[in-house]
């Protein structure tokens, strides 16, 4: 029983640490319950061991993932069970493979892996068919970016690294005063988590106090027009949804607005590529800027092409009958009265289940087409290689993140080494209802102005839109189910922070580290234990 009880509280540490109701000074002794489990079942006389280290394992991030992801349901009540019930299994395995190098090493290669393992785990959430990354620990930090000033030297792995380090050594202070009873070990305790606690909060207010703001600024209005996708978004022409963003954009621009921004899929028609130039959404893209002085207008659109010759067909490529196949794209698009081009971009890290169909070769011909149905079409979307920046005039782009790609910190660097000068996120979050879900993505993008350094300008169709500064700090933001605009200034920045030149390096380091301690904790069976 004592062992549940620690799994149970684990897990209630986990949840209670998570944005943006926790408090993520909890998370730095919220492994440690689960790590004084494993050590009793490793150390006992009991028998199927492995098995019972992974039930005690499940339990704790079932409780994590029920309470911090549960309104995933709102939207797809399989989608929501499927998340939670696999993410909690794959973090279980994660421990096991821990609990299983800890029975044939010493403490310091086993928490050597174990850090690592987690970390290696979270980089391929990042990147297969299946990514989940919304519990990836370094998120923790989104509503203490004061906190986590570094993450432009680190990206959020450096926040996973805190806190195993701290969950580690909190684990071992108290491992040594349970075999030793001496004091010292206490004072030497305090010391050593004193400065792994402090050093980076120290660095990172280092960091704010030698802060300067950027001199170059734009201006820009944010639309938020909130309209229901249950029940309006896809039951409504892209014609009435230009009148009411033109209505909000006379309100909401002056002679000195330089951008309009509008939410992912405004125009939801469903508009063929091809016919792009001449459609309603660039239509009144166009009406837009020129009634407020030939400035951008950048917003998002449903796009797709059909096609019969072969040679054009992708991996994801929807066949609706013989010879003949269309692309579906999730698209950005930025128009300017005076230009003669439209600028677009396609969303390219795609929503598992409602975008894209993993490992669909393998999958399809066992489960079907069990893509889910959020309202417009249910296809496979298309995407791109590169990331594009769309660009407001020869010196100023932007990064057109459309949605979930907002949760991806090296994924965004990369539209920062295209020349974007600040971060454009537009995106639809009232799938999920009035839950952490919209409040928390919302929170994720205060992490990525840090890793950047670049300011970020948000509109979310039914909220919450905002303007973040390069500190992480929300300037401004307009309510969930508001209809309305946000008014403000953008700042312009240059150069590339370290984390933009070399990604997530903390990641590849803890490759090579964690197969080496493991293949080494094979070859070596004699136990070490602390």
């Amino acid at each position: 029983m004592k062992n549940i009880f620690y799994a149970l509280l684990a897990g209630t540490l986990l949840a209670l640490s998570w944005p943006t109701y926790g408090f993520p000074l909890i998370i730095f002794t919220a492994f440690v319950p689960l790590l004084f489990g494993e050590m009793n079942i490793r150390n006992s006389q009991y028998s199927w061991k492995k098995l019972r280290v992974f039930g005690l394992a499940y339990l704790s991030f079932f409780i994590w993932n029920l309470i911090t992801t549960y309104w995933i349901y709102f939207s797809t009540p399989f989608g929501g069970a499927f998340a939670i019930l696999v993410n909690s299994l794959l973090m279980a395995l994660v421990f096991l493979l821990y609990h299983l190098v800890a029975k044939r090493t010493g403490f310091g290669a086993a928490a050597t892996f174990l850090i690592s393992i987690w970390i290696v785990f979270e980089k391929i959430h990042l990147n297969w068919d299946f990514s989940w990354p919304w519990l990836n620990l370094g998120n923790v930090f989104s509503e203490y970016t004061n906190w986590v000033q570094w993450y432009e030297y680190t990206g959020t792995f450096g926040g996973t690294l805190w806190i195993w380090l701290l969950n580690i050594a909190i684990f071992k202070a108290i491992l040594q005063y349970r075999q030793f009873k001496v004091k010292i070990i206490i004072y030497r305790a305090v010391i050593k988590i004193g400065l792994l606690m402090g050093l980076p909060l120290t660095i990172s207010y280092v960091i704010l106090s030698n802060y300067e703001a950027p001199e170059e600024k734009i201006n820009v209005s944010i639309l938020q027009p909130n309209i229901n996708p249950y029940t309006e978004k896809y039951n409504t022409t892209d014609t009435r949804i230009g009148e009411l963003l033109m209505k909000l954009a006379e309100e909401g621009t002056d002679s000195t607005t330089d951008l309009i921004l509008a939410p992912e899929t405004v125009f939801a028609d469903g508009t063929r590529l091809p016919e792009l130039g001449i459609s309603e959404a660039v239509f009144f893209g166009n009406e837009i800027s020129r009634k407020a002085g030939d400035i951008s207008f950048l917003g998002g659109i449903s796009l797709y092409e059909r096609f019969s010759d072969p040679k054009k067909v992708r991996k994801q490529s929807n066949q609706i009958g013989p010879m003949d196949w269309y692309d579906d794209y999730n698209s950005a698009f930025l128009v300017k009265y005076s230009a003669d081009t439209t600028q677009l971009y396609h969303k390219s890290k795609l929503v598992v289940g409602v975008e894209n169909f993993p490992y669909q070769s393998i999958l399809k011909p066992v489960l079907g087409d069990i893509m889910i149905d959020l309202g417009g079409t249910v296809a496979m979307k298309t995407t791109q290689d590169n990331r594009e920046v769309l660009n407001l005039s020869k010196n100023i782009g932007t990064a057109p993140i459309i949605c979930y790609e907002s949760v991806y910190g090296e994924y965004v660097t990369d539209y920062v080494k295209n020349g974007a000068s600040f971060l454009s996120i537009i995106t639809n979050d009232a799938w999920w209802g009035n839950t952490q879900g919209h409040k928390q993505h919302l929170s994720y993008a205060r992490l990525r102005a840090v890793e950047t350094r670049r300011f970020v300008a948000r509109s979310a169709n039914t909220g919450i839109s905002a303007i973040i500064d390069d500190k992480g700090e929300i300037l401004k933001s307009l309510g969930y189910e508001k209809r309305g605009f946000i008014k403000g200034e953008i700042g312009i920045k240059e150069g590339e922070t370290f984390y933009v030149q070399y990604g997530n390096y903390i990641a590849r380091i803890a490759q090579f580290l964690a197969l080496f301690i493991f293949l080494f904790s094979m070859i070596k069976f004699k136990r070490n234990r602390p």
